[in-house]
Parts: C-alpha cells; sequence; structure tokens
C-alpha cells in the first residue's frame, strides 16, 4: 500500500455503528472524516433531494434536477457532469457544503469494509479505493460481537440476492450499497451477545 493509500482509522466499531445507525434513521449527519477525500463526489453518482430539503432546493439550479423514478412527486435526483463530479463541487469542495443534500449528510463509505463488501463499478473505484482504506478498532468485545453481526447479515443478503429468491420483497438489496446499509439495518438480528 503506497503512502497515499495507507490505512485510515475509522474509530471504535461500537461508536461508528451508533453514529450510522442515528444518520441512517435522520436522528444525526455521519461524521465522516473525509480529509481531502471527494471520492463520493467524482463517482458518477445521482444525489436524491427529497422535496422536505428547502435550503438544498433553494441552493441547486433547477436545470441540474430531474424527477426521482418510482418515487413520489417532489422527489428529485442531481445528476454529474461528463467527469462523473457532482456539479456543486467547485475547485475540489462543496460549493453548497452547509445545504448539501440529506443523501451527503448522511452517506459514510465506511459501511462497505463495515459489511465487508467492496464496490465493483468502474465510476465508483475512487470510493472503493477510499473504503479499502479503513480500519476499525475493538476495544470492547461489543466491537467485535457488533461488527461480527453486520458481516453476518451481509452474507446472509448476498446468498439472497444470489439464489433470487429473496424472500426480501420490496427491501430486497439491489446495489452494494443498499446491501451494506441494509446489513448495518438487520444486525441486531445476528447479534450473538446482548447489547448492553
Amino acid at each position: 500500500m503506497s503512502d497515499t493509500e495507507a490505512t485510515l482509522p475509522a474509530g471504535d466499531f461500537s461508536t461508528w455503528l451508533v453514529g450510522i445507525e442515528a444518520a441512517l434513521h435522520g436522528d444525526a449527519e455521519s461524521d465522516v472524516p473525509c480529509g481531502s477525500c471527494t471520492a463520493c463526489c467524482t463517482s458518477s453518482q445521482f444525489i436524491h433531494v427529497g422535496p422536505d430539503e428547502t435550503a438544498t432546493l433553494a441552493r441547486i439550479p433547477a436545470a441540474l434536477l430531474f424527477p426521482a423514478p418510482r418515487m413520489p412527486d417532489g422527489h428529485l435526483l442531481m445528476g454529474y457532469d461528463q467527469h462523473g463530479h457532482c456539479p456543486m463541487l467547485i475547485d475540489g469542495a462543496c460549493s453548497i457544503y452547509e445545504d448539501r443534500p440529506r443523501t451527503c449528510r448522511v452517506y459514510d463509505c465506511r459501511v462497505f469494509p463495515a459489511a465487508g463488501v467492496e464496490l465493483d463499478e468502474d465510476t465508483k473505484s475512487g470510493i472503493a479505493r477510499q473504503a479499502r482504506r479503513w480500519r476499525f478498532s475493538y476495544p470492547a468485545d461489543l466491537d467485535r460481537a457488533q461488527h461480527d453481526a453486520v458481516l453476518a447479515a451481509a452474507r446472509r443478503l448476498e446468498r439472497h440476492v444470489d439464489e433470487s429468491d429473496d424472500g426480501l420483497g420490496d427491501t430486497a438489496p439491489v446495489t452494494v450499497t443498499q446491501l451494506a446499509v441494509t446489513a448495518v439495518t438487520i444486525h441486531r438480528e445476528f447479534l450473538s451477545v446482548p447489547e448492553s
């Protein structure tokens, strides 16, 4: 691993898990130590913007937004430029950071190593490279037990996707990102020691 790809401390697993769950429930923002990384902003991602995100909508030119497929009216997506970059990324920084979309506020690439999965799309290679660098710490048995539970949940979800008889209905993950997030969401079903 080169100097530019040195490992990064992802934090104590249990602490991270509490934070990501709060973010996924809309109770907090993700607190990702991104540093100068903009991989998620430069990886050809469509960004969902909900109708209640009025400050965000006021900052994004309407020409950059279009209706989100299979979602209720008012839900929009913002695309990316010809280089796969978010159009709000200017000079290597988010030009609307204080009013950035909720999707950006909760995004955390540590979810991939937490679930033991890797992005395999060419357009997401920057995110995959960054995600491979994260290393969680395990100061207590609970940290390891929770990580094992997330990993077990991900393996179960992967088997269901591979078998295509998933029994999960509309909640079945379609993308690697959905699989990782779903594994975090359902990990308690796989926890072998009680949480305290």
